[in-house]
């Protein structure tokens, strides 16, 4: 069934935070929050903007390390925002465009973004925007996936959405997760934005799911790929037919996975 209309939009957008929080946050997103907070923390930030914040699982471990800072988390979906105020509330909670960001010149000592930079159109217009907001000296920290290769979990999804696609199958992961996977390209953005890069590593940690099928419904109603799926074929067949390419690779679960990221801080 293809989503349509106002009220649909509204049903999706408001649902995808849900499932993406249940599902992926626990598995995917935690374990990489965990690592860019404690290098936002040893930073010692008085005053931190997250971009990108989602459903605020980083907001959350930033909040607790940094109790004496004070956080404002943004993020373009309104849903995510509504969502992660409840989560975070101890943060400052606004609907923003990284690449319009509506606070004057010189007001964080530090801006983080996890997993967001591959969602902005104009990646040099963000970084600029970023910059713009940062004290003389403020960093930048964040982090973006690696290569689809380097993510197990969705290797195997993006093998079970060929498979249900055999013809031009959604590549949503490919392209826009994994598409700003050359830490050589994100550099020199960084660059061109009038950053200083002051480290860049590579990371990979262990993404732990108790069961794949629940992976497998997370990928599927609770990223932008849920409305291809919609638009493109029967969703609840695709669904078992992802799950069961899935649970063919990884087992049922529960099933440990590496997963690939670039960490980068930059100096404004």
């Amino acid at each position: 069934m293809r989503v349509t209309g106002i009220n649909a939009d509204r049903r999706w957008s408001e649902s995808m935070p849900v499932a993406y929080e249940q599902y992926l946050v626990p598995v995917v997103f935690r374990p990489f929050a965990e690592d860019l907070t404690a290098r936002a923390a040893a930073l010692r930030p008085r005053r931190i903007l997250e971009l990108a914040a989602g459903t605020g699982v980083l907001t959350a471990e930033l909040l607790a390390v940094a109790p004496s800072a004070e956080v404002t988390a943004t993020d373009l979906n309104e849903a995510m925002v509504a969502f992660g105020s409840t989560r975070a509330p101890g943060a400052v909670w606004r609907q923003a465009d990284a690449q319009r960001l509506p606070f004057p010149d010189g007001g964080f000592d530090l801006v983080v973004c996890q997993f967001g930079v591959m969602f902005f159109p104009n990646r040099i217009g963000a970084f600029t925007e970023v910059r713009r907001v940062l004290v003389p000296g403020g960093r930048f920290l964040f982090n973006t996936w690696g290569p689809l290769g380097t993510h197990a979990f969705e290797v195997t999804l993006q093998a079970g959405l060929e498979r249900a696609f055999p013809v031009e199958p959604p590549r949503f992961f490919q392209t826009v997760p994994h598409g700003y996977a050359d830490p050589a390209v994100v550099a020199a953005d960084l660059a061109a934005a009038g950053f200083a890069v002051e480290d860049e590593q590579e990371l990979t940690l262990q993404g732990r799911a108790a069961s794949t099928a629940d992976l497998a419904i997370g990928y599927l109603t609770g990223t932008p790929v849920r409305a291809a799926v919609e638009e493109r074929g029967d969703a609840p067949a695709v669904r078992v037919t992802v799950i069961d390419e899935m649970t063919a690779r990884l087992g049922p679960g529960p099933v440990t996975a590496p997963m690939t990221a670039y960490v980068f801080r930059a100096a404004a």
